[in-house]
């Protein structure tokens, strides 16, 4: 292989890794060079990440070889990754909330003598200025938003000398404006000779920064091709190994009535701090309202307060279905002048007709229960309605099994542990359940997060058809150009606060972003 010689790049072969009887990695032949940006694809499964995991010294490979700088190197653990220069940015990030981001770079460095805090900050201002970095050496972690954490992470590899980047996912959770900035100082690293792997579903993303696309399938190396040289189609056919429409419908649905309406609606966390304060908007049946804003902006307390899961001021007004809606008559009637749901249980809410989904960001913590199976799964939903001490298994089964042929979910059998799905089939899962219990509002939050091109249209044509039904579907996203294709009216939330209504037919990607990080938009009055 060409890349053996070549110096500073590294260069697999025939990496293999298999879990009991699992091949996640099967005879991986993947090389790059310095001053090259590649760009790791595949869906949900395909072995990216352990592939990445074995490079940064987390996993050790059962078969095959590692070269660094043309000469053959063995990983065996994160300290002799670091000691090739080779360091990975989690999607996760690993860092102490209340170290400064000086004293998180340095943390489990071997400093001889006195801790230096002068001369650390001094180094990590060498480093931000030579890259175009922006970041405060003694600013404390708890104070930083997401994309400055992920700074401080970048920083800390390069602090200990890494010339070859791994970056799993890394603009996850960023604006558009954070986003750009990345992709800037990637670039500057680029030039200066950096090697730069980035793993990430985004195919425009893909298309903008890398030189070259490496795809995995079900753990095996389908090939690389030029980024020059390519489409998001082609990747995605590579990815998926049969042809995939990349279009998102945005149908008209027959009724758009008023559905749910908050009204000054103001949430307090734990610590007394307005994690909502004053929201109010109007969401519609036959209609999906994004909901956009950084991290931890109000959107897990918007839904979770709608949801009967916290407790708030102001007020959450339901209103039945369209009389003449596919969902009139499904359910109990309740006061059409509007019925309140603020300061009711999730079981009040259901027993006043209400029926309200929620698929929430915690799909193993909040969502599923991760050592039950599919039929347990599926009866948490609907225990309640049981007569009785035993309880008829049959409907969960059959429930699970139409599920696992119609969205296509990868498991053993419906007795296997949900843990031991990916994330996607345990995200199919969640949202197949709730959907199945045939709401007239459905709320999801990230219901695409880290899942694969094939695995996310199938979750879009499932909220499109909710909407087409008359359903209220509130959608809370971080990838605005899907936010844009798929949603209605788009809310924008910024500090707690709406920042902004607008229309996703009429607004732009910049506009959005912009408006996530100030308040003060354009905002429409409910109807």
């Amino acid at each position: 292989m060409m890349c053996v010689e070549q110096e500073g790049a590294i260069c697999l072969k025939g990496l293999t890794k298999r879990f009991g009887s699992v091949v996640a990695n099967d005879k991986i032949d993947l090389e790059l060079g310095r001053g090259e940006i590649l760009a790791l694809l595949g869906e949900n499964g395909s072995g990216k990440t352990t592939l990445m995991n074995m490079i940064s010294g987390i996993y050790f490979p059962d078969e095959g070889q590692i070269f660094v700088g043309g000469r053959e190197v063995t990983i065996r653990s994160p300290k002799d990754a670091f000691d090739l220069g080779i360091g990975m940015i989690h999607q996760h990030y690993k860092l102490v909330d209340v170290f400064t981001a000086a004293e998180n770079i340095v943390l489990g460095l071997p400093e001889k003598g006195k801790f230096d805090k002068r001369a650390i900050a001094q180094k990590v201002r060498q480093i931000s200025e030579r890259y175009g970095f922006d970041i405060d050496p003694d600013k404390k972690i708890y104070d930083m938003s997401v994309s400055e954490k992920q700074t401080v992470e970048i920083v800390k590899v390069l602090y200990r000398g890494a010339d070859i980047l791994i970056l799993d996912e890394p603009t996850a959770v960023l604006t558009p404006q954070e986003t750009d900035k990345l992709f800037a100082v990637l670039r500057n690293m680029k030039a200066d000779g950096k090697a730069i792997v980035i793993i990430t579903h985004k195919l425009h993303e893909v298309l903008d920064i890398s030189d070259q696309v490496a795809v995995l399938r079900k753990g095996k190396y389908i090939g690389t091709v030029n980024t020059a040289e390519t489409d998001a189609q082609k990747l995605t056919e590579m990815m998926v190994g049969h042809a995939v429409s990349l279009n998102i419908d945005r149908p008209e649905a027959r009724y758009r009535d008023p559905r749910l309406e908050a009204r000054h609606l103001t949430v307090l966390n734990k610590e007394g701090v307005r994690m909502l304060d004053d929201v109010s908007f109007l969401a519609r049946g036959g209609e999906i309202l994004g909901i956009a804003g950084v991290a931890g902006s109000g959107q897990k307390e918007l839904l979770e307060a709608i949801a009967g899961l916290q407790k708030g001021a102001g007020s959450v007004l339901y209103y039945p279905p369209h009389p003449n809606s596919d969902l009139a008559g499904q359910h109990v009637p309740v006061d059409r002048d509007g019925e309140e749901l603020l300061g009711k249980t999730p079981a009040q809410i259901q027993k006043i007709g209400v029926s309200l989904a929620f698929v929430p960001e915690d799909r193993l913590g909040m969502g599923l229960v991760a050592g039950m199976d599919m039929v347990d799964n599926m009866m948490l939903k609907t225990y309640v309605q049981g007569n009785g001490p035993f309880v008829d298994r049959k409907p969960p089964k059959e429930l699970a099994r139409r599920l696992i042929d119609e969205l296509e979910i990868v498991t053993p059998g419906v007795s296997t542990p949900v843990r031991r799905l990916s994330g996607g089939n345990v995200q199919k899962v969640l949202v197949g359940r709730e959907i199945a219990s045939s709401p007239t509002v459905l709320m999801t939050a990230y219901p695409v997060r880290g899942l694969d091109i094939n695995s996310s249209y199938t979750i879009y044509r499932l909220l499109n058809e909710q909407k087409m039904k008359g359903v209220a579907v509130l959608l809370v996203g971080e990838d605005l150009d899907v936010l844009l294709e798929l949603c209605d009216r788009i809310l924008v939330l910024c500090g707690g606060k709406v920042s902004a209504i607008v229309d996703a037919r009429e607004t732009s990607k910049e506009e959005v972003g912009l408006y996530m990080t100030h308040v003060g938009g354009r905002e429409e009055e409910p109807k």
